[in-house]
């Protein structure tokens, strides 16, 4: 089971991954992979962290400034992403029993290893939650069930992605 939420920035698709790996681990069930969440200073997003969910390890996936590669005004850093968000996919994949990816986008396919660990993610038999940034539903739309999150239905679709992964991993 493969399942893609997307929607417009800010409206939760972080939140909603935190909130359902939460309900899984109190069901006992063991999740891995990574997110990246915002970093915001006097009010203005300055760039993104990426954090393990296995180990909490962080860093940096990008931030304003000078550098290559760039997506607009961020620099990304692919070090980081590598070592932190690859690597954790990568455990996932071997030992989770979910693997979660937030985000897939532009910033992170700056890494050749993210796009490899993607592919062994969706080949993979286990069940991989992932958000998408909404430039990419194109090319992952025919992968697997697709969620369009607003501020209206996130409830619902957590509700609906708890439950449906739950079913996936009963016996």
């Amino acid at each position: 089971m493969k399942i893609f939420v997307t929607g417009v920035p800010g409206v939760g698709k972080t939140t909603l991954v935190l909130k359902i790996a939460e309900d899984l681990r109190k069901s006992g069930f063991r999740i891995g992979g990574m997110v990246t969440q915002e970093v915001r200073e006097q009010g203005k997003r300055v760039g993104f962290k990426i954090r393990a969910l296995d180990t909490n390890e962080e860093g940096t996936l990008a931030w304003v400034g000078e550098g290559y590669p760039r997506v607009g005004k961020y620099f990304v850093n692919v070090e980081d992403l590598d070592k932190i968000g690859v690597s954790a996919i990568r455990r996932a994949i071997r030992n989770a029993d979910v693997i979660i990816i937030d985000e897939i986008g532009a910033m992170e396919f700056k890494s050749k290893e993210f796009a490899k660990v993607i592919e062994e993610a969706l080949r993979s038999e286990k069940p991989l939650l992932a958000t998408l940034h909404r430039r990419w539903v194109h090319r992952f739309k025919n992968k697997g069930k697709l969620y369009v999150l607003t501020e209206e239905n996130r409830e619902k679709i957590r509700e609906e992605i708890s439950h449906e992964l739950l079913k996936a991993l009963s016996p």
